[in-house]
């Protein structure tokens, strides 16, 4: 049974903060009927249970995805995604950040507009410095490696068409960009500011690591300017060498110059030797990233679905 919006929620040690927020997702009043698609990305809290139990008091149709382990939050919104049957599909943090009534003026605003994608940007960001660092920096990032208007936020609070999710989650491999995937399929694509709330409990899952992680799936799997800039680095670098080997000869054929030693040397070889170590680890990241794709590693496995609420309440596994 088709909907008109589904509110695909990837969870993560979210035992503290997600009964709240789906009893604020139920209390909408959504013309085309709603539901809600929790992804428990294997929390080793007691989410499984809460999760559970919001399946059997469900008010509105509920499916609960459990992942056999964590492998990441877009990872999970691709198995939310595959899941929802809304005409359009809006992702929330677990956190109670994203406020369910900003999601339907997002929604709304898509069928207004007529966008594929709408993406929330927020005039005042309720997250660490560091934090809110790291996302200024990815999305500087994807300036250069996405075709994306510079400058464009991404979030990961967005709302998008069926047909948009259903494109996207045709992709398997083990480590998706979901934003770089939206972009390889529309460029319908728009923004609305909305509202920033505090975390109702509990700390953000988002390490330095996982930034990391994220920052080289958007660089790396949907652009090769990396090994472009490789190439340009080592051009320059070689044409560098040259200078200096010209400089000397000259300086030797002249019997002049100062005298150059150990340390000179020992520096020179340190850059030159970095440089090559760098730009053979970003090589071997595209190898790497090859050989989990050949290899098949699972982009996720999905343990059980459970739905409830509604006309439905039957187990899937």
């Amino acid at each position: 049974m088709k909907l008109a919006l589904s509110f695909v929620i990837p969870l993560y040690h979210s035992a503290e903060t997600i009964g709240p927020l789906v009893k604020r997702i139920e209390a909408l009043t959504i013309e085309g009927g709603h539901e809600i698609v929790l992804v428990n990305d294997g929390s080793r809290d007691g989410t499984a249970e809460v999760c559970r139990r919001l399946v059997a008091e469900a008010q509105v149709p509920i499916i609960y995805v459990e992942h056999a382990r964590n492998y990441g939050e877009h990872n999970a919104v691709l198995s939310g995604w595959r899941q929802a049957r809304g005409e359009h599909i809006v992702n929330l943090d677990d956190d109670g950040q994203n406020p369910p009534d900003e999601a339907v003026r997002m929604w709304a605003h898509a069928k207004t507009t007529g966008l594929d994608v709408v993406f929330g940007h927020y005039a005042v960001k309720q997250h660490s410095a560091w934090r809110n660092l790291g996302s200024w920096f990815t999305n500087r990032m994807t300036d250069w490696a996405l075709e994306k208007p510079p400058g464009f936020y991404l979030s990961s609070f967005r709302c998008v068409t069926a047909f948009v999710a259903k494109e996207v989650a045709v992709n398997t491999g083990p480590l998706p960009y979901v934003d770089g995937l939206i972009l390889q399929v529309t460029q319908r694509i728009g923004s609305l500011e909305v509202r920033h709330d505090e975390r109702q409990a509990g700390a953000s899952g988002y390490t330095l690591r996982r930034l990391v992680r994220l920052w080289l799936s958007a660089w790396i799997n949907f652009s090769v300017l990396p090994l472009r800039l490789a190439t340009g680095l080592g051009l320059l670098l070689a044409a560098l060498g040259l200078i200096v080997f010209g400089v000397v000869a000259w300086l030797w054929w002249r019997d002049s110059g100062p005298s150059y030693g150990w340390g000179s040397l020992m520096a020179a070889l340190l850059v030159f030797s970095g440089t090559q170590l760098v730009l053979l680890g970003l090589i071997g990241e595209y190898i790497g990233r090859m050989f989990l794709a050949v290899n098949q590693r699972p982009q996720s496995v999905v343990r059980e679905v459970v739905r409830g609420g509604g006309k439905v309440g039957f187990l899937d596994q």
